[in-house]
């Protein structure tokens, strides 16, 4: 396959074709999870691991704005868990799991398709958290969905946030899954520009999504300078015995409050 002309279009459908095939972030929850929620029993991630913690949180009946975090997992634990929940993503599938979750146990949950980095469908100050879990390595310019995320958070609001280390995307991405870790791009990285025409077509020839590693600077910059001021952050590791989790953790989950910190 040819390098995608449309980003958003091409990874829409590549996780619908995730959703098929059974992509570990495409597997709706079930009833015990549900019932566990429902009775105060519940944990969420923003990254492949390690739990959020229950203080992170606002209280229950905030409203919650999943963002690009479809797939039947988190919104419906935080649902059945007391948060009034909105799910928007890109992927029809991803969010029908959601919709099958959210109509099987009454739920409530409501669904938005569309552009992370683009919200204009909501509200300024709409919501009291925005969660959003690994996902905006599937967008080039992160920094607008920053900006995003904090023009629909109430002041004071609470941004969740999980992201890939930048340095995860400088080596060779035909051989670290062999455990050799060759330098051989720089950040950012992106897959469409990064790649050679072999090595993308590796990876489009499986319907996989099309990948952006974004700098610390966009990360972390990207979020204060959009007034989200960073207060608490957590490591991961990939785990199921990736080598790379031997030299660093490859994923950072973040807690942000919108509005200006007084020391």
């Amino acid at each position: 396959m040819s390098k995608p002309k449309n980003y958003l279009e091409y990874n829409r459908n590549a996780w619908d074709h995730q959703v098929r095939t059974g992509n570990r972030w495409t597997i709706p929850v079930g009833e015990e999870e549900i019932e566990k929620a429902r009775k105060g029993e519940w944990s969420v991630v923003l990254t492949p691991n390690a739990k959020v913690p229950r203080e992170w949180f606002p209280d229950k009946g905030a409203k919650v704005l999943g963002l690009a975090s479809a797939g039947g997992q988190q919104g419906p634990v935080l649902a059945a868990a007391g948060y009034e929940v909105t799910i928007f993503d890109n992927p029809s599938e991803q969010l029908g799991q959601d919709q099958k979750v959210s109509k099987k146990y009454n739920l409530g949950i409501k669904t938005v398709q569309g552009d992370m980095a683009d919200l204009s469908v909501f509200k300024n100050k709409s919501f009291d958290c925005v969660f959003n879990p690994c996902s905006t390595g599937f967008v080039p310019d992160v920094v607008k969905v920053y900006r995003e995320a904090a023009r629909v958070l109430k002041p004071g609001g609470i941004f969740l946030t999980g992201y890939t280390n930048p340095v995860y995307y400088l080596f060779d991405v035909m051989l670290v899954e062999r455990g050799i870790f060759t330098l051989k791009y720089s950040s950012p990285y992106s897959d469409l520009d990064s790649l050679d025409e072999e090595e993308l077509k590796f990876f489009t020839d499986k319907n996989e999504p099309v990948v952006f590693g974004h700098s610390w600077d966009a990360h972390i910059n990207g979020q204060i300078q959009a007034g989200l001021h960073i207060t608490e952050i957590i490591e991961d590791n990939w785990g199921e015995g990736n080598p790379i989790d031997k030299y660093f953790p490859a994923f950072i989950a973040s807690r942000a409050v919108k509005g200006h910190i007084t020391f």
